[in-house]
């Protein structure tokens, strides 16, 4: 005898389906049995600004979350159990204060999908999440990881930037506000922070963390200068 699946449990099974083998990267979700948060599963017309009018919280939670891009139905995120009472530092997977590094330099942490900027007397200014590269990237048939080491900013450019080779052949993916540290990788602005590594290799930022970082924190060389120090690896180095 056919049996017929219902509408609704098919929807379910569905949107499990396409939902479950991806959630399973998302950053947010390792925090769901951490002290201090809660996880949300998402429903259907949920979104950032509904769920978190409060500019201030609606930015923590992205952040905890390591993700700029739109909620799905059947996604989890995780918040924090007293958003109201903190602040940006807070929810950091950083120190506030290092041993003075001698200079401005920007730690980016694959580990932790997040990037931090220190004052040369060793501050924390200001950090945020990154995307960093696949270990597998189809187009191209192989892994395009972010490399790992020290470097510095030798180049950068405005809301303009462009990517001179993806999507392939010809280029043309939007880089604003690149910051260039080695070769063709560059920190840039991208609506796309999904919670998971997802690039071609470059360092994906939020939008308004890569254009602070390109007009008031780092240094190009020259003129005395050396570019500001960029430290891609597990954080403490």
């Amino acid at each position: 005898m056919r049996r017929f699946i219902p509408a609704s449990l098919f929807a379910f099974i569905l949107t499990f389906s396409l939902v479950a083998p991806v959630e399973a990267r998302y950053y947010g979700k390792k925090l769901c049995h951490e002290p201090g948060y809660e996880c949300k599963r998402i429903k259907r017309g949920q979104s950032w600004h509904r769920l978190f009018p409060n500019d201030q919280h609606r930015d923590i939670v992205k952040r905890v979350n390591r993700m700029n891009t739109a909620l799905r139905p059947g996604m989890l995120i995780a918040v924090p159990n007293n958003l109201e009472q903190l602040t940006i530092y807070d929810v950091s997977p950083f120190p506030r204060y290092i041993d003075s590094p001698g200079e401005k330099v920007i730690h980016v942490d694959q580990a932790t999908l997040a990037w931090a900027a220190y004052s040369a007397s060793g501050e924390l200014v200001w950090w945020g999440p990154i995307s960093g590269g696949k270990d597998y990237c189809a187009d191209v048939g192989e892994s395009c990881n972010t490399p790992s080491g020290e470097y510095r900013v030798i180049r950068k450019q405005g809301f303009e930037c462009e990517s001179s080779k993806y999507p392939l052949p010809f280029g043309g993916a939007p880089m604003p506000y690149c910051m260039h540290f080695f070769g063709g990788y560059a920190m840039h602005a991208s609506h796309a922070v999904p919670g998971y590594s997802a690039s071609h290799g470059c360092v994906r930022l939020f939008h308004d963390d890569a254009k602070w970082l390109n007009q008031q924190f780092i240094d190009l060389p020259g003129t005395g200068k050396k570019g500001t120090r960029v430290i891609i690896d597990r954080f403490p180095v």
